[in-house]
């Protein structure tokens, strides 16, 4: 593979030829591959259809139309900034990069990043997921779209749901077929990702067509459980009282994607996630997902590294807006919930002089992430590593926020130069390097290099000063429900 800045690499698939360019470190990028057919028009509100084969080379330079999303509103939008997004209809795509060192017997290893974005926004055309630092390491990585939203995860009569999973099935059968042309091995695939995107790998997981094609996965910051139909339904249904009409597919059938997420912004418009505004989720459902992940994934024998950030709510929330939250609000909350007062003792022991927001931030966190990941990992039979990533950003007083983890995962802490950076420009390289390579390791060899959870319940801590430790904050888990 040359090594030269503007030469291109080309590679055959069952569809047809792509042309990728090669970087200037070796890597070779190709960009925008079509996995499925694009979901609209007669296609709308379908499963993925198969590809329409080309003739000659599909040039794979710039990135693929993005899922129609609008941007993020509020206290994270003025965090997160502009969402890179590309017009266009052909957006179940995908994105390879290929390492340019010699590949080990049988073929390189596979990552497949899921992007998150609470089920309705994201991009794999944002700059700190670029994977090339990835395949720098021998690592091929491939990132992916899929639907979002209403497109994705609508609940109306006659239409399948949990359409944004089933894409992600297919994009995943993609790389099993081929990934092989690339340069990769389809016996060591692992999927990853964060968020909303590590609710989609748990699903994954949950679907015996998607686990026999995986080796492992890593769960960053996600939830693990599924939800009833009725209790999903709530965007789609409140979006169909905001527009007057039945939330059928008749009604919606003309309506362009992006009027119904310009009524959603419209309906939720000055309202936070303490309003108790209603997100996407995947819906139990016996076609596409019969089981919660958080039963299945603990009966199944796939390795799993699976974490948290310490403070994930503050990403939501501004420090300003968790000041304000009274301490009332906070005990109510806790009683609809269910959650002991020993909790609440443990959080504020843990956290001495947190204001009522932080704590219960705090609370909600445990309930919705780690003491479900605490039971998947003592509950499971495989190996489990768990970690907790607890560097603070100064971003915005973010500290170890939602999301601020992933640009160190990448290693690409330049990229946030590209206006999307939660870690800042003092975020430290040196952390950067140990994430990234604990991350290649896994994906490499299944392990990323320090005990599993086990009796002990150790947990890895990334921070300026890293160190491996029993789970942190236990009380505060245990005492929950």
């Amino acid at each position: 593979m040359s090594s030269t800045a503007d030469a291109t690499t080309l590679v055959t698939t069952t569809s047809g030829a792509v042309r990728g360019t090669t970087l200037p470190s070796g890597v070779a990028r190709f960009l925008n591959i079509p996995y499925a057919a694009p979901p609209f028009g007669a296609n709308r509100w379908k499963p993925p259809q198969p590809v329409v084969p080309w003739t000659g080379e599909r040039l794979c330079d710039a990135w693929g139309p993005t899922s129609p999303q609008t941007q993020y509103g509020g206290t994270i939008g003025q965090v997160l900034k502009a969402m890179p997004t590309v017009d266009g209809d052909d957006i179940l795509n995908l994105n390879v990069w290929v390492p340019a060192s010699a590949a080990p017997a049988g073929g390189y290893p596979v990552v497949v990043w899921i992007h998150g974005g609470a089920l309705e926004r994201g991009a794999s055309c944002i700059p700190i997921y670029d994977g090339a630092k990835f395949a720098c390491d021998g690592v091929l990585c491939v990132s992916i779209h899929y639907r979002l939203g209403f497109e994705g995860f609508a609940v109306l009569p006659g239409v399948p749901l949990n359409l944004g999973l089933e894409d992600t099935v297919a994009a995943l059968k993609w790389v099993h077929a081929e990934i092989g042309a690339f340069g990769g091995d389809s016996a060591k695939v692992t999927i990853m990702g964060e968020s909303a995107g590590g609710v989609l790998v748990s699903a994954l997981l949950s679907r015996e067509d998607a686990r026999s094609l995986v080796r492992g996965a890593i769960i960053m910051s996600a939830p693990l459980e599924a939800k009833r139909k009725d209790e999903v339904a709530k965007p789609t249904t409140q979006l169909a009282k905001a527009l007057g009409t039945p939330a059928t597919l008749d009604a919606w059938r003309d309506k362009k994607p992006l009027e119904l997420l310009h009524a959603r912004d419209k309906a939720l418009a000055g309202k936070s996630i303490l309003d108790g505004v209603p997100g996407f989720q995947l819906a139990l459902d016996p076609a596409s997902l019969p089981t919660s992940p958080s039963t299945v994934l603990r009966t199944i024998d796939t390795p799993i590294l699976i974490g948290t950030t310490t403070e994930e709510h503050r990403l939501f929330l501004s420090p300003d807006e968790l000041a304000a939250i009274p301490w009332w609000k906070q005990l109510l909350v806790r009683w609809v919930l269910g959650i002991p007062r020993a909790a609440a003792v443990a959080a504020r022991r843990a956290f001495p002089g947190a204001n009522a927001g932080d704590i219960l931030g705090t609370l909600l966190l445990d309930v919705y992430m780690r003491k479900p990941l605490v039971q998947l990992a003592t509950a499971r039979p495989a190996s489990t590593w768990v970690y907790e990533f607890a560097w603070p950003s100064p971003v915005r007083d973010l500290r170890a926020a939602h999301g601020v983890e992933i640009e160190f995962v990448f290693d690409n802490l330049a990229k946030g130069d590209d206006d999307r950076t939660l870690g800042g420009h003092t975020a430290p390289q040196s952390l950067a390097d140990e994430m990234h390579a604990a991350w290649v390791a896994f994906v490499t060899s299944g392990n990323p290099g320090w005990d599993a959870f086990g009796k002990d319940r150790l947990t890895r801590v990334f921070d300026t000063h890293s160190q491996t430790v029993p789970l942190r904050r236990a009380d505060i888990v245990d005492a929950l429900p």
